[in-house]
């Protein structure tokens, strides 16, 4: 499994707007090829900063499938216009994952 973690800087003026955006795009995720799960965190400290959390079955489900698909442009106009920065993008193997007990 992969771990997309995105780092997104947002207009604080805006976030409400964003985050409606972000709610209407979680199904284009879920339905992506190799998408297991979505969430977003957002900064205590900083009220623009968020980070998107996407796991995937394979890099190649986001970096090749959804990166090259109709969902991710539909993403990206749901979204893009509150970024003020372009965002950070990397990706982290899940070594180990756990579970509660």
């Amino acid at each position: 499994m992969i771990r997309e973690v995105a780092h997104l800087e947002i207009d604080p003026a805006r976030t409400e707007d964003f985050l409606a955006g972000y709610r209407a795009a979680i199904p284009l995720f879920l339905a992506a090829r190799g998408c297991r799960s979505v969430a977003l965190e957002r900064c205590v400290e900083q009220p623009g900063r968020f980070h998107l959390l996407v796991v995937w079955e394979t890099l190649e489900d986001h970096t090749v499938h959804f990166r090259n698909s109709e969902d991710f442009q539909k993403w990206r106009g749901l979204v893009g216009a509150y970024f003020v920065a372009p965002p950070q993008v990397i990706h982290f193997k899940v070594e180990e994952p756990t579970t509660p007990n």
